[in-house]
C-alpha cells in the first residue's frame, strides 16, 4: 500500500503521457478540463499523478485528445529490471521527463530545427556544463 503523498510510477507514468500529449496539441489544462467537465486543477493532479485517473475519464481524455487509451501507458516496463539498469526504458522516462517540463516541448522542436553537427554539440556541452554547476549548488555541504 502507498503512503499518504506517495505518487505510483504508473499514475505518474500516465499521466505524463497526458500531459506529453496534451502539451504536443497545443491544448492547455483549462482547456482540455472543459472537455471534460472537470476543473484544470484536477486535469493537473491527473498529469502529477497526485490523482488517479478512472478508467471513464482516462476513455474521455482519451477522445478529448484523439488518441487510443493505451498510448497512455506506451514506455511502461511490464516489471522493474531486475538489474536496475533497463536503459530503454530510462531513455524513455528522460525524453517524457523533458518534453512534460515547462518550455520542454519548444526547445525539443528549436533542437530538431538545427543541423545535426559542432551546433548542437556545443550546445548540449553548454547545458550540461550549467546543470552541472546548479546540481552542485544544491548538494548538501558535509
Amino acid at each position: 500500500m502507498r503512503r499518504t503523498g506517495d505518487t505510483h510510477p504508473v499514475d505518474r507514468h500516465v499521466g505524463q503521457a497526458v500531459r506529453l500529449r496534451r502539451k504536443v496539441l497545443g491544448v492547455s489544462q483549462q482547456a482540455l478540463a472543459e472537455r471534460l467537465g472537470l476543473t484544470f486543477q484536477q486535469v493537473q493532479k491527473y498529469e502529477t499523478g497526485a490523482n488517479r485517473i478512472s478508467a471513464s475519464a482516462l476513455h474521455g481524455i482519451a477522445q478529448a485528445l484523439a488518441v487510443p487509451v493505451s498510448a497512455f501507458f506506451d514506455g511502461l516496463p511490464a516489471a522493474p529490471a531486475r538489474d536496475g539498469g533497463d536503459d530503454e526504458a530510462m531513455g524513455r522516462a528522460l525524453v517524457t521527463r523533458m518534453l512534460t517540463a515547462p518550455g520542454g516541448v519548444a526547445l525539443a522542436a528549436a533542437w530538431l530545427d538545427l543541423p545535426p553537427g559542432p551546433l548542437r554539440v556545443r550546445l548540449a556541452r553548454l547545458a550540461e556544463a550549467v546543470a552541472e554547476v546548479l546540481r552542485a549548488h544544491r548538494a548538501p555541504v558535509a
